[in-house]
């Protein structure tokens, strides 16, 4: 089973979700101390890394947002969400990977079919689309976990990255 990871990074947290290529599905999702997550990434030999608890998947694509300006003022979270962008890019190049850098205007036109569209509108967009009527936004529950099960805040935007990362490539093939 391949599959692909996405990083949405931030200046002191970054969130990351592995999908299943072939239908989506997350098999692992988390935000954790960057620090952390660069100690992941460098661990893992090319071509996986690890899933939950000890089971490992192949990793096909790895996706990572990519901050762009819009012409705002911008402050120093900007900046070190900049830093460690970069700083998961190149351990993910040292592991032989080559991975995409996303802006999130992309991601949002894909799912809501709108530049105005906010994180809100990305996280209904993947409700309907996935689990459309299901209860409870389709997390579920501890002992009947959903699709959804586990996200919270900017792993949403992680889904959603990694969601328009395995369109893109199949619409391209």
């Amino acid at each position: 089973m391949t599959t692909t990871l996405a990083i949405d990074p931030g200046p002191l947290e970054s969130a990351y979700c592995i999908v299943t290529d072939a239908d989506l599905r997350p098999l692992e999702v988390d935000k954790l101390v960057n620090g952390k997550l660069i100690d992941r990434l460098a661990n893992l030999p090319y071509g996986y890394i690890m899933g939950g608890g000890e089971a490992w998947h192949l990793v096909q694509q790895v996706a990572i947002e990519q901050v762009a300006s819009y012409g705002m003022i911008v402050g120093a979270e900007v900046f070190e969400t900049c830093f460690w962008s970069g700083r998961f890019y190149q351990m993910l190049a040292e592991q032989g990977y080559e991975p995409d850098m996303i802006r999130r205007q992309p991601v949002r036109l894909h799912h809501c079919h709108s530049s105005k569209a906010n994180d809100g509108n990305v996280r209904q967009a993947l409700i309907d689309r996935f689990t459309p009527g299901a209860p409870n936004h389709g997390k579920g529950s501890t002992s009947q976990p959903g699709w959804f099960y586990g996200f919270r805040a900017d792993i949403w935007q992680a889904y959603a990255l990694a969601v328009y990362a395995v369109d893109t490539r199949k619409d391209a093939a």
